[in-house]
């Protein structure tokens, strides 16, 4: 095993939650579960202990940022990258602020989210 943390993706959009789970297969990362919706995301979170969790802010049943310190307080501490199009300054400051690893902008792009896994791998280790 390469070491990579495995990944839960939740994401109400299921075209884009396809597309993040191939860019992550190909960098060699375990996207052990995905998700539509926050209250499904949790619990899937709960059961399979993913390193990280990509999060979108906008979920039909509540938003990315109401969910987020309940991710941040889960016996195994997943490192959580926010995902939204509506990547506003007070958005983003308050991801982030509230304990996200990181923000990725939709339009997803690839390398964006690669680097903002890599970010988030070295924030566990220092």
């Amino acid at each position: 095993m390469a070491g990579k943390p495995t990944v839960l993706i939740i994401d109400d959009d299921t075209v884009l939650r396809s597309l993040m789970s191939s860019i992550l297969r190909q960098e060699e990362y375990v996207v052990c579960g995905e998700a539509s919706a926050a209250d499904a995301g949790l619990k899937l979170c709960e059961q399979l202990k993913p390193g990280i969790v990509l999060l979108d802010i906008n979920l039909p049943d509540h938003d990315g940022l109401e969910v987020l310190p309940e991710m941040l307080q889960m016996a195994h501490r997943p490192k959580v990258i926010m995902v939204s199009g509506e990547a506003t300054m007070e958005r983003v400051r308050a991801a982030l602020g509230a304990g996200a690893s990181g923000f990725v902008v939709k339009p997803l792009n690839a390398a964006k989210l690669i680097a903002a896994m890599e970010h988030a791998l070295k924030s566990r280790a220092g």
